[in-house]
C-alpha cells in the first residue's frame, strides 16, 4: 500500500461469528498460501517495479490465469507502462575545482534541484559577486555540523534560490568540518529546479581541491558541467477479462509490486539502506494479489454472473505513487461509460482475530454501497471511510468518475518492513474477506444496474497552513512543470472557475507555478474571498480564468 495516511471514521457491527470450513474453503486456503508464499519469497526480491522480481511475479500471475482459463484483456495479459521517477547526476556531469576533477559522489555532487548548465569562473576569495559562481561553507560552526537535525537541504535550496535572484552564475557549498550528517544526493527531493548550478563538495573534496587555496587567499578556478537527468523506469500491469457481452464492466484490482530492498526510500525499516534486506510484502500486497486471483476463479466458475463483464487488473508502480493504475486507466480510456465500478484489495491478509476490524474505503462514492456494507453480516467490525481518494489504486478509478470500494485489514508493525512475511498471514481472515467481496459481486450482478457515482470530500491529514484552497487533487507524479489536477472537487474554487481534471496550473495571480513547492507558496499568499486569475494549460492551449479563492 502506498505510504500515505488516511483519516477514518468508525462504524461497528455487533458480534463476531465463526465460520465452518467446507472442502472448497480448504482448497481456497491452500491456493492462497501457495500464491502468497511464492510472491513473498526471497526469489522475487521484493517485487520492486521494473526489476527481475517484478517480472517473475508477473509471469506467475499470467500462468495462474492461463491455468484457470481466464482470457487476457484485449488479447494480452501484459500492459507495460513507462514513467519518470527520481533524479540522478548524468554521466557527463563534471565538477572541476582548481583543475582537479572531483570524484562523484564521494568528493562532490550536484544537488537534485540544480540547473543543468555548464559554467566556468575564477572565484575571488570571500567576495560574492553578481554574475559569478559563489563559494560558501555549508556550516557556520562545529555545533551546526554536529547537529543531526540541521536541515541542510532547506538551507542549500533557499540560499541557492536567493543567489540566483541576485544574479549568481552558480553556487558551491562545502563541508570543512567533516560532518557525519553531511548531505547526500537525495534523488527524491521535492524541491523544484533552480535556474543555476548548485554543487556540494564533501570534506574529502574540500581538502583535495579547496582548503589549501583558501589558506593562500588565491582565486579558485571552477569549471562545472552539471547534467541532472530523470531516469525512465518501466513497469507491467496485467489484465484478464471475462466477456459476457454486457454494456458495463466491473473491475477488480490489486497491486502486486512492493519495495524490493527499500531502494526507493519508502521503507520504514530503521536501517534499510545499510542492511539491504528484502522487503517481502506478504500482506502488502501479495495478499491482495492472491485474493484477486481467487476472485477471478470464483467469477469464472459462477455461470450465474452474466449481467456485467469482469476485468481483473494487477497493478505495478503502486508503491511509487499509483503509476500503474493511472497509466492503465488513461491508456485504456476507462470511465463511467465503460466501467460500472472498481473493487480494490490492498493488504487483506492481516485480519485481527480479536477485533475482526475491516476497513472499507470509498463507501461514499455510490448510494449502492449502503447495501454492500450491510452484506458484511456479523463477522466484521467495519471501519468506514467514505472518501473516494485513498492510499491505493482505486483512487485512479474514482478520479475517472467510477464508483469504488477499497478493502483493507489494517496496518501493523511489519508494514513496509522486511518482516512483512508469509508466516504472519491470517489465511482464515483473508477467506472471510473474500467471501464478503463475493457476496457484494453477486449482489451487484443480480441487481444488474450500474451503481451511480457520487463525489466525496477529500480526506485530509493533519492541519493545513493555508487559508485558501483550490479544491483539486494534485497529480504528485507529474513533473513537466506546473501542477496537474488529477481531480477537481465540485463547488470549490477550481471547479467554479472552470478547471477540469488534466488541466495544468502554471500561474496563480502573479505567482508562477513550476511544481508543488511554488504551488504551496502561492496558496499561502492569498486570503479567503480574494479574486485573481489562474493560468492553465489544457491540451497544450493556455487559458486564463478568473477565480475567487476560498477555504
Amino acid at each position: 500500500m502506498l505510504l500515505r495516511g488516511i483519516l477514518l471514521a468508525f462504524f461497528a457491527t455487533a458480534g463476531v461469528a465463526a465460520t465452518a470450513q467446507t472442502k472448497a474453503d480448504r482448497k481456497t486456503l491452500e491456493q492462497l498460501k501457495t500464491d502468497i508464499t511464492y510472491l513473498a519469497s526471497d526469489e522475487l526480491e521484493g517485487r520492486r517495479t521494473g526489476t527481475a522480481g517484478e517480472q517473475k511475479a508477473a509471469e506467475y500471475i499470467e500462468r495462474r490465469y492461463q491455468k484457470m482459463k481466464v482470457p487476457p484483456y484485449n488479447g494480452t495479459y501484459y500492459y507495460p507502462f513507462q514513467f519518470v521517477y527520481g533524479k540522478e547526476a548524468g554521466a557527463d556531469t563534471r565538477i572541476n575545482i582548481n583543475h582537479v576533477n572531483l570524484n562523484l559522489p564521494n568528493e562532490a555532487f550536484p544537488m537534485p534541484f540544480s540547473a543543468s548548465k555548464q559554467v566556468s569562473e575564477t572565484i575571488l576569495q570571500d567576495i560574492l559577486e553578481q554574475e559569478s559562481i559563489w563559494l560558501e561553507a555549508l556550516y557556520n560552526d562545529a555545533d551546526e555540523a554536529g547537529n543531526p537535525h540541521f536541515d541542510w537541504e532547506k538551507k542549500i535550496f533557499e540560499r541557492s534560490r536567493e543567489a540566483a535572484k541576485q544574479g549568481a552564475k552558480g553556487i558551491i557549498f562545502y563541508d570543512s568540518y567533516d560532518s557525519k550528517y553531511a548531505p547526500k544526493f537525495n534523488n527524491h527531493s521535492e524541491y523544484e529546479t533552480i535556474d543555476i548550478p548548485v554543487v556540494f563538495v564533501t570534506n574529502s573534496g574540500y581538502k583535495k581541491a579547496i582548503s589549501e587555496v583558501k589558506k593562500a587567499r588565491q582565486g579558485i578556478y571552477t569549471d562545472l558541467n552539471i547534467h541532472i537527468v530523470r531516469p525512465q523506469r518501466n513497469g507491467n500491469n496485467l489484465a484478464a477479462y471475462i466477456d459476457n457481452k454486457a454494456k458495463y464492466t466491473i473491475v477488480l484490482g490489486a497491486h502486486y509490486d512492493h519495495l524490493g530492498y527499500g531502494e526507493d526510500h519508502n521503507s520504514l525499516h530503521a536501517n534499510a539502506e545499510k542492511d539491504h534486506q528484502i522487503h517481502h510484502g506478504a500482506d502488502d500486497n501479495a495478499s491482495g494479489t492472491a485474493a484477486l486471483l481467487e476472485m477471478a476463479q470464483r467469477i469464472k466458475k459462477n455461470k450465474k454472473l452474466k449481467n456485467f463483464n469482469y476485468m481483473f487488473v494487477h497493478f505495478s508502480g503502486e508503491e511509487l505513487g499509483l503509476y500503474g493504475s493511472k497509466a492503465f486507466v488513461k491508456a485504456q480510456g476507462l470511465d463511467s461509460n465503460k466501467i460500472a465500478c472498481m473493487i480494490n484489495m490492498d493488504m487483506v491478509g492481516r485480519l485481527n482475530d480479536s477485533t475482526h476490524a475491516l476497513t472499507i474505503g470509498g463507501v461514499g462514492t455510490s448510494p449502492r454501497w449502503t447495501e454492500a456494507v450491510a452484506l458484511a453480516g456479523p463477522n466484521f467490525k467495519l471501519v468506514i471511510d467514505s472518501a473516494g481518494v485513498g492510499p491505493s489504486d482505486h483512487t485512479s478509478f474514482y478520479n475517472a468518475g467510477i464508483p469504488v470500494l477499497f478493502f483493507f485489514t489494517g496496518t501493523h508493525k511489519d508494514y513496509h518492513k522486511p518482516s512483512d512475511v508469509e508466516q504472519f498471514i491470517n489465511y482464515n481472515g483473508e477467506l472471510m474477506v473474500l467471501n464478503y467481496i463475493t457476496r457484494i459481486v453477486s449482489s451487484l450482478d443480480a441487481n444488474g444496474t450500474r451503481p451511480s457515482y457520487l463525489v466525496t470530500k477529500q480526506t485530509t491529514v493533519g492541519k493545513t497552513r493555508f487559508k485558501v484552497s483550490l479544491g483539486i487533487m494534485p497529480d504528485y507524479t507529474f513533473d513537466a512543470g506546473g501542477v496537474r489536477a488529477d481531480g477537481v472537487t465540485d463547488n470549490r474554487p477550481a471547479a467554479k472557475a472552470g478547471l477540469k481534471a488534466g488541466d495544468i496550473i502554471t500561474q496563480l495571480g502573479p505567482h508562477k507555478i513550476t511544481g508543488m513547492q511554488t504551488y504551496m507558496e502561492a496558496l499561502g499568499k492569498f486570503n479567503p474571498g480574494e479574486k485573481t486569475q489562474i493560468t492553465i494549460l489544457r491540451n497544450g492551449q493556455q487559458m486564463v480564468l478568473p477565480i475567487e479563492l476560498n477555504k
